[in-house]
């Protein structure tokens, strides 16, 4: 018999649990790895909280804006984007960061990531949030969310069994935008571009609402909010990047977080007898080192665990930390096709809307750029085939989700 507590007991048991395993893993990753390791899945801890606090959600954004025409939430992630690179950028100019070498995630220009970044666009709206917004949601407590994790693995597995394919279709070298153009003149053109798209936001809000969405107020204030959120939007982006900022400094590179759910599911089907190591994809030197040794190495997972535990302490100190079996059938489909296609997409676009949109971005990459051009138009399908999975869906764009 299931003895159902007040909520704040059932909080005050969660938050308990989630100390306890950040404390751990914290433990652990020093033990196993050592004083890096410890710190990255710290930073993971905080990303979680922070994602989780301010509803950082890339998904409902991008909806809200397309559906809507609010467009507070893609301002920002355009503010967040000038600050990462203003950080960013001097320390790939040089090559280092705090005496240690750095680099920045640059990949090839390319049909697969055209083609990625939309299937992942679609997979978005489908499954519910993004590569990060799945992760802070599982670990806030929604059931739904864990159907979206464990197929985003899966569609990242079966990805990697032919991704050579993808790779050779029509594609450019990796194109660095501070390496081609200078310090400067990179950063001069990111910050005309972010300032762009934010005007483009505002010029459709106001011609749609007639003035620009407000932060919601809140009544807490002070150190009780700082623990128990919602944080503002832009608070949240400025915490994400110089997180980021730091998870640059001690790994050497950016905040990604898709790669891991490839190794996860490549580890779990070894496990049961697939033969994922004779897969080109996982022949690789860095792929076959991150398939043969204990997670507690790979920089990625640990910080994916991190991020998890992390928004289930937050969840649990606002009290909102109370997961629902009851899924309705039609969303469970979605997040299982959903799941799918984000995986798959990832892959193929070397990356998320973390590793590819957010770092690339960052990095100077201009495949950054292509991935938000193509993933913002697979948004735009996956809004309009949400209707079929969602049919009582009702416009929230005063309320920005991960979700």
């Amino acid at each position: 018999m299931t003895v159902i507590s007040p909520s704040h007991h059932r909080s005050n048991g969660s938050i308990g649990v989630a100390f306890i395993l950040l404390v751990l893993g914290t433990i652990g990753a020093y033990y196993y790895v050592g004083l890096n390791q410890a710190l990255l899945f710290v930073i993971g801890g905080a990303l979680g909280m922070t994602l989780y606090h301010a509803s950082f959600g890339f998904t409902s954004s991008w909806r809200v804006f397309i559906k809507e025409r609010r467009g507070r939430g893609l301002r920002a992630q355009m503010i967040m984007l000038a600050l990462a690179v203003l950080l960013f950028f001097p320390a790939l100019g040089s090559g280092e960061l705090f005496g240690n070498p750095v680099k920045g995630n640059i990949s090839p220009v390319s049909m697969s990531v055209m083609i990625g970044s939309f299937i992942f666009g679609i997979g978005m709206q489908l499954g519910g949030g993004c590569a990060s917004g799945t992760l802070y949601t599982v670990g806030g407590g929604s059931s739904r969310m864990i159907f979206t994790l464990i197929f985003f693995c899966l569609g990242s597995l079966i990805a990697t069994s032919h991704i050579d394919w993808w790779f050779n279709l029509p594609h450019l070298a990796p194109i660095s935008l501070v390496n081609e153009l200078g310090v400067l003149p990179a950063l001069i053109v990111n910050f005309i571009l972010f300032a762009v798209i934010a005007f483009i936001t505002i010029m459709f809000e106001k011609k749609r609402h007639g003035s620009l969405e407000q932060e919601p107020q809140n009544q807490v204030q002070g150190w009780k909010r700082f623990l128990q959120g919602p944080w503002p939007l832009v608070w949240g982006g400025i915490i994400l990047t110089l997180l980021n900022f730091a998870t640059l400094a001690l790994a050497g590179r950016p905040w990604g977080v898709t790669s891991a759910l490839a190794v996860w599911a490549a580890k779990s089907a070894s496990f049961v007898g697939v033969d994922v190591a004779s897969w080109a994809y996982w022949q690789q030197p860095g792929n076959a080192k991150a398939l043969s040794e204990s997670l507690w190495f790979d920089i990625t997972s640990i910080m994916n665990f991190g991020i998890m535990i992390g928004a289930l302490l937050a969840a649990s100190l606002a009290g909102k930390f109370a997961p629902n079996l009851n899924i309705p059938k039609r969303s469970l489909l979605a997040a299982i096709l959903g799941g799918l296609l984000l995986g798959y997409g990832a892959r193929l676009a070397y990356g998320c809307n973390i590793g590819a949109y957010f770092s690339g971005i960052a990095s100077g990459s201009l495949h950054g750029w292509l991935w938000l051009i193509f993933a913002f138009i697979g948004n735009g399908v996956g809004v309009k085939l949400r209707p079929i999975f969602f049919p009582n869906e009702k416009p929230q764009p005063e309320k920005l989700t991960g979700c």
